[in-house]
């Protein structure tokens, strides 16, 4: 039975590289914001699309910041063939901006898109990146499932390179070169994925999976790794992170001493 999961598995890896080969330009949506020389580009994670970062654009927005938000055919190839693409259409257009600072958000698969394609042709312009529920280490739910009949068809031929093995792309990749914020997740909305799951996670990923070396600071916040875009405290530690190089200390402070009493309520104004 192993092995006819495998064949399945290989077999359904061709067809999402045959389906890479014919894959078109990723769609953006452009917003410039008058006398901004910084852009953002944001990248979404496997299986989403540039809606799921549209609170983020428009956050950064309101910020000063002109962004990019990249729409990506997440499960259309490898990571080698699916970052030159997302990464490289995120660069064309702030660079059409004339922006002379290119900064990046990105969400889970999203980051190791970037820190692949900056390892494989360095990125000159780079400014800061916020990462959200990055599988830096990968993420040990890929490697209980890589043998699920029809998980390939559910995750792309790049979601099954994002283990925690010796040969997956994140084992792969060296330290990070570049100014780098993580924000990693503790709540979850799958509890059946968490149970798969080193605890603190986020239902897809570990904390402790995220962290990278040469990381320049580090978050954890109550967000489930779908939803970690869109709230408040998210939000504003990636504005800070992106004009200073470092989150918000008070966040840091709060959610760590709350860690130890059971967690924030719902507000994130204090612990329960």
């Amino acid at each position: 039975m192993k092995t006819i999961h495998r064949k399945l598995r290989y077999a359904l890896l061709l067809s999402a590289g045959l389906i890479a080969s014919c894959a078109s330009v990723p769609r953006t949506q452009l917003v410039s914001v008058a006398d901004s020389n910084e852009c953002v580009v944001l990248l979404h994670g496997l299986n989403r699309s540039w809606r799921a970062m549209r609170p983020t654009a428009a956050a950064l927005q309101e910020a000063g910041f002109t962004t990019v938000n990249v729409d990506y055919p997440s499960q259309a190839g490898t990571v080698e063939e699916i970052a030159p693409l997302a990464v490289g259409t995120g660069l064309s257009e702030c660079r059409a901006t004339g922006a002379d600072r290119i900064h990046f958000v990105t969400h889970s698969m999203g980051g190791i898109l970037l820190r692949y394609e900056n390892e494989r042709a360095p990125i000159p312009d780079l400014g800061r990146v916020v990462m959200l529920g990055p599988p830096n280490q990968g993420s040990e739910l890929v490697d209980v499932t890589q043998d699920w009949p029809g998980i390939v068809s559910i995750s792309g031929a790049a979601g099954m390179q994002m283990g925690t093995d010796e040969d997956s792309i994140p084992s792969l990749l060296g330290p990070v070169d570049f100014e780098l914020g993580v924000i990693a997740g503790t709540g979850t909305i799958n509890p059946f994925a968490s149970a798969m799951l080193p605890n603190p996670d986020d239902g897809k990923v570990s904390v402790a999976a995220t962290r990278v070396d040469g990381m320049d600071d580090f978050l954890v916040v109550t967000n489930s790794h779908r939803y970690i875009m869109r709230g408040d405290v998210v939000l504003r530690n990636i504005e800070s992170f992106l004009k200073t190089g470092r989150f918000i200390d008070a966040d840091k402070t709060l959610f760590a001493a709350c860690s130890k009493q059971g967690g924030l309520d719902q507000s994130g104004a204090g612990c329960f």
